[in-house]
């Protein structure tokens, strides 16, 4: 069954849900949620092309579709970036006190949208959407 464009539909909601989550000043959640729309939408493209892809790390993905696609290094640190904001930005313990809230800034959450909208674009650059 091909399912890509189900992951790529869900990976814009939670881009859209980024956005909201940055305009309501929950940036861990912009974070995370940039992550989240980045490898959903990561997973569509590479089931479009006949790839099934397990596992959470945008690098990893990036790092198998790229011996089938030419990925600039711009998005390869995009992702970098990115897996960076799966684990801490939703879990206390992953700082030696306080809660992910008290870490994560309107900076970090408008870096993380942006990281998101370029890998999204890039991705879409190679489906019929």
């Amino acid at each position: 069954m091909k399912r890509w464009n189900d992951w790529y539909k869900q990976g814009k909601r939670d881009f859209e849900r980024a956005q909201l989550d940055l305009e309501y000043k929950y940036y861990e959640w912009a974070c995370f949620t940039s992550q989240q729309a980045s490898e959903k939408i990561i997973k569509a493209l590479a089931l479009k092309l006949g790839f099934n892809m397990w596992g959470h790390s945008l690098t990893e993905i990036l790092n198998i579709l790229s011996e089938s696609l030419d990925i600039p290094d711009d998005i390869k640190d995009d992702a970098k970036l990115l897996d960076l904001y799966y684990i801490p930005t939703r879990y206390p313990n992953g700082f030696p006190s306080g809660k992910p809230a008290d870490y994560f800034t309107e900076k970090h959450a408008r870096e993380a949208i942006n990281a998101a909208d370029r890998i999204i674009r890039f991705c879409e650059g190679y489906m019929d959407k």
